[in-house]
């Protein structure tokens, strides 16, 4: 990890922080780099069952890329490994939630859009604002899965940001809190997955996301490959039993 980007594990949640506030966080080369390593330390890292992705301060989630840097070096296509794409260009079988305390435009939206749940902050502001600078955004492509496709199209023609609030009445942001309450309430958000069983956990996921790729007799069908571990693991009867015997379940993920 890099003085850019934080890794730190409190109880079973894994918290990685763009830490460049006096830029709002935007996505330079070691920021780019610090993301990709903060997700590949929380793929081999036991002790995670979750992980949260925000932004150092209370104004930028991440603002995006860095302009001055993209002109410096006169980018042009950016590769597909930019910067990380979970379950593009890295997977990433255990949740992922972003908490997001304040901008979110341009990569700063990718970054949200590409984890599992949003938290955000009242203050926080969505936008994809490619259009306003002459760049594009294909990793929008998801969007209008997300959320209606109509509204993806404006967001995407007009570059202008929409509010937490309306975020989370599109769908696309799960909870919007007091920003003072962000840290808070999205530690225990991923507290209360974290205490679940983690074979479940991944599966409900993997389900999901499989699920967008076909139809429902398609999805219905891999639902039933998907879970077919979890029925099978030592966990399926581990649950049952402590119901049983009043205790709480002791997981151990197989």
């Amino acid at each position: 990890m890099t003085d850019e980007v934080l890794y730190e594990v409190r109880g079973r949640v894994a918290w990685i922080t763009l830490n460049r506030p006096e830029a709002r966080n935007a996505l330079n080369k070691a920021v780019r780099d610090g993301v990709q390593a903060g997700f590949e330390q929380f793929n081999a890292d036991d002790t995670a069952a979750v992980a949260v992705l925000t932004g150092a301060g209370d104004k930028a989630f991440c603002a995006g890329a860095d302009l001055k840097e993209m002109a410096d070096t006169s980018l042009k296509i950016p590769p597909r490994d930019f910067i990380v794409h979970l379950g593009r260009t890295l997977k990433v079988d255990k949740p992922v939630i972003a908490a997001v305390n304040g901008v979110a435009y341009a990569g700063g939206f990718l970054l949200a859009q590409q984890v599992d749940l949003v938290v955000a902050a009242d203050h926080a502001r969505f936008g994809i604002s490619e259009a306003k600078v002459g760049r594009g955004s294909p990793w929008a492509a998801p969007l209008p899965w997300l959320m209606p496709p109509r509204v993806a199209m404006e967001m995407l023609m007009t570059g202008d940001p929409i509010s937490a609030q309306r975020a989370y009445e599109l769908g696309l942001v799960n909870k919007v809190v007091p920003a003072e309450n962000l840290v808070t309430e999205t530690q225990e958000l991923a507290s209360t997955i974290a205490a679940n069983a983690p074979l479940s956990v991944r599966a409900a996921k993997a389900l999901v996301y499989a699920s967008a790729e076909m139809g429902w007799t398609a999805a219905l069908d891999t639902g039933d490959l998907i879970y077919e571990k979890v029925y099978l693991s030592d966990d399926a009867q581990e649950g049952p039993q402590a119901f049983k015997e009043k205790r709480k379940p002791v997981w151990r993920g197989r």
